[in-house]
């Protein structure tokens, strides 16, 4: 069958999908994957998987009625002139209007995903501002418009649906949980964490609901009491976002020496390999993958009570579940793993089980798929 694969940057079709469309050719499909920032090198990439790189246009953020209507149509003459079987696309907007193409251009069969419901369902600190909360009315209003005409809706976690599908009565025709998308576990050996000093680490942008401020405070508390621990932020910086940390912010914890932040890296894998123990104090999450990549090296993880994150770590086996807000509990399960270093390796060894048992991005796919063709 021709599948049309409906994404948005160039570095998620290689980055996240590439196993998905690889175990797809190699079924014997023929695979086009939609993106709106091709270059020269991501096109030869997809090609060398065996897919064809699609172009196309589309306003990630905001919501500007011409640029996705313009989307809209653009994605229907895409669709009439490939002519897919099948269009599967995810993220918020390639969903909405990926699938409302789809039924424009009569594809005969429409199936989405969402990896996570995203900033404007994410509870916060803060009041939600009148800003968030009409974006939020119009993208549900959206997804009530659009989801009916889905053969499948397919979510990572069990509370996605409840929040989203449940609260709202969307109407949909089928709804499945595929649990974590998966990694190529050959990336991602294990190796022995380091106890001396313990390395603790954060990636992820540097946002309120990230926990980046969780983060900082429980390192400012472990780090009076233990000088000699470190802590790493990966991520970058989003100004722009009203919750974000600003550079100002970051500059004062690194003069401090509360953190190391080398800035923009491509290696991430020699930082977890260089850390013990991984920390993702976010308020909500699809099934986050950095947390499933430290989990593959061995990495005891601590993170927060949330639709997600819960789902990756069994409480005191290999690493803590804490409440969402609080840099306390935070810092105090750091402390005892400084304090119990053997259990960072202990921990780690689980993780390591659990990411093999779990995360094969082999039988992820394999599920998927089936999600997808049936």
């Amino acid at each position: 069958m021709k599948i049309a694969i409906i994404g948005t940057n160039a570095s998620s079709i290689l980055g996240f999908r590439k196993d998905l469309i690889i175990s797809l050719i190699n079924n014997g499909h023929e695979v086009f994957a939609f993106a709106i920032d091709f270059t020269d090198d991501d096109r030869k990439a997809v090609k060398h998987l065996g897919a064809m790189p699609i172009d196309y246009k589309l306003k990630r953020a905001g919501l500007n009625p011409i640029h996705d209507i313009k989307t809209l149509f653009q994605l229907k003459r895409l669709f009439l002139n490939i002519k897919p079987d099948i269009v599967f696309s995810y993220f918020s907007k390639p969903v909405i209007f990926g699938t409302l193409a789809a039924v424009l251009a009569r594809i005969p069969k429409k199936i989405a995903m969402l990896e996570g419901l995203g900033f404007t369902f994410t509870e916060q600190l803060k009041p939600m501002s009148i800003k968030t909360k009409v974006i939020k009315y119009i993208q549900i209003y959206l997804y009530k418009l659009a989801f009916p005409f889905l053969e499948r809706i397919i979510f990572l976690n069990n509370d996605d649906p409840k929040d989203l599908i449940i609260k709202y009565k969307i109407n949909v025709k089928e709804i499945s949980v595929l649990g974590a998308i998966g990694l190529n576990l050959n990336d991602y050996p294990y190796s022995e964490p380091p106890v001396r000093p313990v390395r603790f680490i954060f990636i992820g942008r540097l946002l309120a609901e990230k926990g980046i401020y969780e983060y900082v405070a429980a390192a400012r508390i472990v780090k009076n009491k233990y000088p000699n621990v470190e802590f790493i932020i990966l991520g970058g910086l989003d100004e722009d976002n009203p919750g974000g940390l600003n550079q100002n912010q970051l500059n004062d914890v690194i003069s401090d020496e509360i953190v190391i932040y080398p800035g923009h890296v491509k290696n991430v894998t020699d930082w977890l390999t260089k850390s013990s123990v991984f920390v993702l104090p976010s308020y909500r999450e699809g099934l986050p993958r950095s947390t499933q990549e430290a989990m593959a090296i061995g990495r005891a993880v601590i993170t927060t009570d949330a639709p997600g994150c819960r789902e990756t770590v069994k409480h005191g086996i290999n690493g803590f579940i804490v409440p969402k807000y609080d840099a306390n509990t935070l810092a105090n399960k750091m402390e005892y793993f400084v304090e119990n270093k053997e259990k960072i390796i202990e921990m780690g060894n689980e993780s390591h089980k659990q990411a093999i048992d779990k995360y094969n991005s082999y039988h992820v796919n394999l599920k998927l798929i089936s999600m997808i063709i049936e």
